[in-house]
């Protein structure tokens, strides 16, 4: 059986943490941010995990596992 390829633009948007979770980043971040409060903005630009629920279809995109 052939190797699995790995989603080229999900490569890109998240990365594996040493313990095994998979990080990712918050979406509006991008342009039009001057409605938006100072706090808010500082906070999207933190990092989060990608949820339990998205898991396997993010591992899938990545070729990590099964």
């Amino acid at each position: 059986m052939p190797k699995m390829k790995t989603n080229s633009s999900a490569k890109k948007r998240f990365s594996l943490t040493g313990t095994g979770k998979i990080a990712r980043k918050n979406a509006y971040k991008s342009h039009i941010l001057t409605k938006m409060s100072t706090k808010r903005k500082r906070n999207l630009g933190h990092t989060s995990m990608v949820s339990s629920a998205d898991m396997g279809n993010v591992k899938r995109m990545l070729a990590i596992g099964k």
